[in-house]
């Protein structure tokens, strides 16, 4: 094949390496841009079926925004919070891990291409692999989960007797931000399994879609070993329970410090970078499929 490397074939395309990690990051994202939208052209060929799998999503997200509003109804609270502080948090999750869900919610089918053979081909080319396998089958018919957590959020913010200074009025971004890369953050780490455990793609779905459904509750309504565990071992607690707290300027029932509600941007960075060297981990002890 023309693509492949070996000492047949020396002319095979590399990735085009350089010093600048912006210019590098800058390269990447415009090729991921790219990607994205020729499979967004192709996914449009077929409108009708677009549009259904679009609305299919869309019901699936209202159902889950039901079920809060069905629990914290009968419950009357949950945690102290109220059904439209619950519907906060609920939208919180869901946005940031229906972002992560559309950037990059196909590296969890890295298994996949490893059986196939497909992500040898992948690595030769002159375009991350991380991007390439990102913007695999992309399809906007993932926004049909972006837009009714955008909406619920909106709500919520509104509902909420929240008191708006300028410090969260500034934050409100910074934290939207930081939960959608915590999350893709979890998700390419969850993926990173499937190097060394090809079979490995449901336990990282229970990383990341269960982490999803932890998320969208307050997590006080959880054991104490639990709450830890999602706010220092797999930092989940800062996507959606701690930029809550925040908002509403509540004190954590948990008793956990109150500084921790200003980390997320910092929880972000550090569990991006601890993503980034995982993924590089798994490709030097990659070992070709050989098909």
């Amino acid at each position: 094949m023309a693509d492949t490397l070996s000492p047949e074939n020396p002319e095979a395309p590399e990735a085009p390496r350089t010093s600048n990690p912006l210019r590098a990051a800058g390269r990447a994202l415009r090729t991921y841009v790219l990607l994205a939208w020729t499979w967004c052209r192709a996914v449009a060929q077929y409108p009708m079926a677009l549009s259904l799998f679009t609305f299919g999503l869309a019901l699936s997200s209202l159902a889950e925004m039901g079920a809060v509003v069905v629990v914290f109804g009968h419950a009357g609270t949950l945690a102290g919070f109220t059904v439209y502080e619950g519907l906060l948090v609920y939208a919180l999750a869901a946005l940031a891990f229906g972002t992560a869900d559309f950037l990059m919610g196909s590296v969890d089918r890295l298994g996949d291409h490893i059986r196939t053979g497909s992500f040898d081909t992948m690595l030769v080319r002159p375009v991350p692999p991380l991007v390439q396998l990102a913007t695999h089958q992309f399809s906007p018919r993932r926004l049909g989960k972006l837009v009714p957590a955008l909406a619920a959020l909106v709500f919520a913010l509104v509902a909420c007797d929240i008191d708006w200074t300028l410090g969260r009025v500034l934050m409100l971004p910074v934290l939207l931000v930081s939960g959608a890369a915590v999350c893709s953050s979890v998700w390419v780490l969850a993926g990173c399994l499937q190097f060394f455990v090809a079979d490995a793609r449901e336990a990282a779905n229970s990383v990341t879609y269960g982490g999803q459904a932890l998320t969208e509750y307050p997590i006080a309504i959880y054991g104490r070993g639990l709450v830890r565990s999602v706010t220092f071992v797999v930092p989940l607690a800062f996507v959606s329970w701690q930029p809550a707290l925040y908002l509403l300027d509540r004190p954590d029932p948990t008793g956990l410090p109150e500084a921790l509600r200003f980390l997320g941007p910092l929880v972000a960075v550090v569990l991006a970078l601890a993503a980034a060297l995982v993924w590089r981990f798994g490709l030097r002890h990659y070992r070709s499929t050989g098909s």
